[in-house]
C-alpha cells in the first residue's frame, strides 16, 4: 500500500500534534479506494474539534465535498455535500428567511461534522440536537458501499452515526429542515447573577426561552461562586428592528474580521491575566439587565469574529473540557466544580453554561442528557493532567460524562459511551486511546 500525504496535523486546539496520512477526494470511485485500501481511517471535516477525535492513522478530508445539493425553498429543505460548512449554508439561507434549527458556537463546522458529533447550541432545552432535522444522509461503509440512511431506510446506521463520532463510515452528503426567520438579528436579554444560586434561578426562570447561555467567572470563590451573566434570545421579527435595519432585515453589513498571526508566549496567558478578563468582561455590563438587538453572528458565534483566535493559547495548545451532569445534581456538581478550578487557578476565559432539556431516546450516541453542561478552555501545562483527572471524579461522582467532540484526556468510564459503532475500518486515535486505557485501569 503506499502512502503519500504524510503531515502535520492537530484539531482546534492544537492539542496533540500527529503526523499521519491526510488524504482528500471529491471522486467517489477514488474516495471507495481509499477505503479499501487501509485500515484504521477516520473521516476529517474543518478540524474544529478539539482533542484527538477526527485524528486516525489514516485521515479523510471532506473539505473537497463542498457542494450543494438542491434547495426546497418552498418547503425549507436543503440538501449539500458533507465538507461544506455551516457558514456556507448561512450565506445560502439568511437572505431567504431561513436559519439552521440547531447551532454549536462556530460556524466553522462541516455538515458532517455536525452529525457525527450529533451538536447542540443553545437551544436545546427547546428544540433538541442537530440530529431532530436531519432527514436522511448518505454514509459510505467498510465495503464501499453507499447507504441511504433516514428513519425508516437502514435506520441502525442513522441512528448510530449521529453522535457516532466518525465511526460507523464517511457521511458523504446530508439533507436537513431549516427554520423560517423574518430578520437576522436576535432579541437579546443580558442578566447579571451574582453567584451560583441566581444563575440556577435565572435558567429555571428562562426556560420559556428559546437561546440561553451563561458566561461564567470561574476563579471567583466564596460568597461570589459562579458570578456570571445569562444571555436569552429570540429570533426578532422586522416591526422590532430599527427602520435602518428593517430595510434589508436578512441582510447583514459585511464585517472586518482581524487575524491572530502567530502563537502568543506561554507567560501571556495565567491566572491573573484571566483574572483581569474576566473582570472586565463582568463589568463592562453596568446594569443589571441589558436588552439589546443584536445580529445572529454576535449571538450565536462571538468567537469567530477573531480568525485564528485559538493561536492565544500559544503553541503548546489547549483543550476545551466540556461536561454534563443531570439536572437533579447540577448545581451541587457545577459548585464542587468551580471551587476545584478556582482552587487549581488554571482559570479559563471561556467559561460557558447551559441547560440540556430531554434527549431524544433513539439517538443513543448523542452526549446531552437532561441537565446543566459546563464547557472550559484550559491551556496545556503541566498542572493540566490532574486538574483534568480532579474534574473527571467529580463529574462521575455526580453521574455525568463528558462531550467525546471536545475530549483529549479524561477517564474512560466517562467517554466510553458509544454504542454500535465497533468497526476495524473506521478507527480514531481517541478510540485507541480510550480502549487502551480502559484496559490498563
Amino acid at each position: 500500500m503506499k502512502v503519500d500525504f504524510v503531515q502535520k496535523v492537530s484539531n482546534w486546539g492544537n492539542f496533540p500534534v500527529v503526523e499521519k496520512e491526510l488524504k482528500s477526494e471529491d471522486s467517489l470511485i477514488k474516495i471507495q479506494d481509499f477505503i479499501k485500501s487501509r485500515n484504521e481511517v477516520i473521516a476529517r471535516g474543518n478540524g474544529r474539534c478539539y482533542g484527538d477525535a477526527s485524528l486516525s492513522e489514516h485521515i479523510f478530508s471532506t473539505k473537497r465535498l463542498n457542494k450543494f445539493i438542491s434547495f426546497d425553498r418552498l418547503n425549507g429543505i436543503i440538501e449539500c455535500e458533507s465538507g461544506v460548512l455551516l457558514s456556507e449554508v448561512l450565506k445560502v439561507i439568511v437572505p431567504q428567511g431561513f436559519f439552521l434549527y440547531v447551532t454549536p458556537g462556530t460556524k466553522f463546522i462541516t455538515v458532517g461534522g455536525a452529525i457525527a458529533s450529533d451538536v447542540h447550541g443553545k437551544n436545546h432545552h427547546a428544540e433538541g440536537c442537530f440530529s431532530e432535522y436531519i432527514i436522511d444522509f448518505s454514509l459510505l461503509n467498510e465495503t464501499g458501499e453507499v447507504l441511504r440512511c433516514s428513519r425508516t431506510e437502514n435506520e441502525d446506521k442513522f441512528w448510530a452515526t449521529i453522535g457516532g463520532m466518525g465511526l460507523t463510515g464517511i457521511i458523504l452528503q446530508a439533507r436537513f429542515q431549516l427554520k423560517n426567520i423574518e430578520t437576522a438579528y436576535i432579541c437579546q436579554e443580558s442578566v447579571k447573577a451574582r453567584n451560583l444560586d441566581e444563575i440556577f434561578r435565572l435558567f429555571d426562570e428562562s426556560e420559556s426561552w428559546t437561546y440561553n447561555v451563561a458566561w461564567i467567572d470561574c476563579l471567583q470563590k466564596g460568597e461570589n461562586l459562579g458570578r456570571s451573566i445569562l444571555m436569552r434570545g429570540e429570533h426578532a421579527f422586522r416591526h422590532e428592528l430599527g427602520a435602518k435595519m428593517a430595510q434589508k432585515p436578512l441582510r447583514l453589513k459585511k464585517k472586518f474580521i482581524p487575524r491572530i498571526p502567530f502563537y502568543f508566549p506561554g507567560f501571556v496567558l495565567n491566572k491573573f491575566t484571566v483574572k483581569l478578563f474576566n473582570y472586565l468582561y463582568y463589568n463592562q455590563q453596568r446594569h443589571t439587565k441589558l436588552k439589546n438587538i443584536v445580529d445572529y453572528e454576535t449571538f450565536f458565534y462571538p468567537l469567530d469574529v477573531v480568525e485564528d483566535w485559538n493561536r492565544i493559547y500559544g503553541k503548546a495548545g489547549f483543550i476545551q473540557y466540556q461536561m454534563v451532569i443531570p439536572k437533579e445534581n447540577g448545581k451541587a456538581g457545577m459548585r464542587k466544580i468551580l471551587e476545584t478550578i478556582a482552587a487549581s487557578g488554571n482559570g479559563s476565559f471561556l467559561a460557558v453554561l447551559k441547560l440540556f432539556g430531554k434527549n431524544n431516546p433513539l439517538a443513543y450516541n448523542s452526549f446531552p442528557m437532561e441537565g446543566y453542561t459546563l464547557a472550559l478552555d484550559f491551556k496545556v501545562n503541566s498542572k493540566l493532567k490532574k486538574l483534568v483527572s480532579q474534574l473527571d471524579e467529580i463529574v462521575e461522582e455526580y453521574g455525568g460524562r463528558i462531550y467525546l467532540t471536545k475530549d483529549s484526556m479524561s477517564k474512560p468510564s466517562l467517554t466510553n459511551y458509544l454504542q454500535n459503532v465497533q468497526n476495524p475500518k473506521f478507527v480514531s486515535l481517541q478510540q485507541k486511546r480510550i480502549s487502551s486505557n480502559q484496559q490498563n485501569s
